[in-house]
């Protein structure tokens, strides 16, 4: 499969699996899976066929690995704005994570801190390269450095998706740092 097929494929997925599932005629369970057979049949109707093959193809070379395939069901690992229980325990994150936005975004970030902004939560990485590219996605890249120790001493819950992003509510501002201008 050619990589522009592969790249409509895991933004299909992405649209389906964790924003407009009824778009299509699917339904996430609680945890946000679905049966894969469900899905293929749903995107086979709405005019965007996947076969099976492709699917793993996807889900399996995908560098970011979005995606879990188990037991015949498909979900998407992070990223959601339908709610969903990713069943993700809470642990403690390294003292420093990183979130990656672009210099637009920094009025608005100095005033409310990192809100999930229509997704069930702010996402970070825990390097800034990650972080840097994240940004990039949306124009020159601005690095923020969140004092994750001091948040989880104060209460904050932290999640860690397969993929290795961490999950939390929201940042408030007092435990960012911003680079300086």
């Amino acid at each position: 499969m050619d990589e522009r097929r592969m790249v409509r494929i895991s933004k299909y997925l992405a649209k389906h699996l964790r924003h407009q599932p009824e778009r299509i005629g699917i339904t996430l369970d609680e945890g946000g899976w679905v049966d894969v057979d469900v899905l293929l049949a749903a995107a086979a109707r709405h005019g965007f066929p996947i076969s099976e093959d492709e699917l793993v193809q996807v889900v399996t070379a995908n560098d970011k690995r979005r995606y879990t395939l188990e037991n015949g069901r498909i979900r998407a690992d992070q990223g959601h704005s339908v709610p969903v229980e990713l069943g993700l325990p809470a642990i403690t994150p390294p003292p420093v994570l990183y979130h990656g936005t672009v210099g637009r975004n920094l009025a608005a970030i100095r005033a409310e801190g990192l809100r999930p902004m229509g997704r069930n939560h702010v996402h970070l990485s825990s390097d800034r390269e990650t972080a840097a590219r994240v940004g990039a996605r949306r124009g020159v890249p601005v690095v923020l450095v969140v004092d994750a120790a001091a948040m989880h001493a104060a209460g904050h819950e932290f999640r860690r998706s397969v993929n290795g992003v961490w999950l939390t509510s929201a940042v408030p501002p007092g435990f960012l740092r911003f680079p300086k201008r």
